[in-house]
């Protein structure tokens, strides 16, 4: 599932500049969103291979419901450019994120959480499963001053003519340049998500420039660099994020 490639922004104050994690990447991060407030984003991604554009645009809405529990809806219209252009509702995601360890500034194990995901079918022109199904994650990250290192990975429940049960495993770096400007690297490997489809590991450049106190924008981008010509030449993410 090419769509899969793109999906899963927290922030962290531990030093004197916030550290972003999460969103524009793949690889996710372990901080929930802080209770009683919003971090609402919307997004494009994509996946260009030889022939093919596909991906996703919508909603990414999360809440901060408890604390410890970040609670997530995306909505997605998905998309495929290939011989002619289809369009469609995904499937509708359904998360909630549990921090079950807080990471502190001197110590040395990392802040770590759980983050299930639920996926409701649609199945609008072929889009996404007739079938219910999952993702299971775990996350974790560790802070030092103006750098954060995150990663995790989990297994993907994906029922359905010609597709297979995966897993997605990323690990990611990133940089608070100056208060405004975040930098970052990801690699992340995918494992075939259909019967005869090819895993595919891919390597992404990732930026996050805060506009105003409540508006971020965000991008990411980079090449497949494992069957990349079969499974994606490469992948791309943009977002408006809101935060309150």
């Amino acid at each position: 599932m090419k769509i899969a490639v793109a999906m899963s922004v927290s922030w962290l104050a531990l030093a004197a500049q916030p550290a972003w994690a999460g969103p524009p990447y793949t690889t996710d991060d372990p901080e929930p969103t802080p209770t009683g407030h919003w971090e609402d984003r919307v997004f494009v991604l994509g996946v260009a291979s030889p022939g093919d554009l596909s991906g996703q645009s919508g909603f990414d809405i999360n809440y901060g419901a408890a604390k410890n529990l970040q609670l997530t809806l995306i909505a997605p219209l998905d998309y495929d450019h290939a011989a002619h252009t289809e369009v469609g509702p995904g499937n509708i995601q359904v998360s909630a994120k549990y921090e079950i360890w807080r990471q502190s500034a001197h110590g040395f194990l990392p802040e770590v959480a759980i983050f299930p995901q639920i996926n409701l079918p649609t199945q609008a022109r072929g889009f996404g499963s007739a079938r219910l199904g999952a993702f299971l994650p775990i996350w974790a990250q560790k802070d030092f001053g103006s750098w954060s290192i995150f990663g995790g990975g989990g297994y993907d429940i994906n029922p359905g003519p010609g597709r297979r049960n995966f897993t997605l495993a990323g690990w990611a770096v990133t940089h608070q340049v100056t208060k405004r400007f975040n930098l970052g690297m990801e690699i992340h490997h995918e494992t075939p998500s259909t019967v005869g489809g090819k895993a595919l590991t891919v390597v992404a450049a990732g930026a996050v420039y805060q506009l105003t106190t409540h508006f971020s924008l965000m991008a990411s981008a980079g090449p497949g660099v494992q069957q990349a010509r079969s499974a994606g030449e490469g992948v791309f993410y943009f977002a408006l994020q809101y935060t309150n």
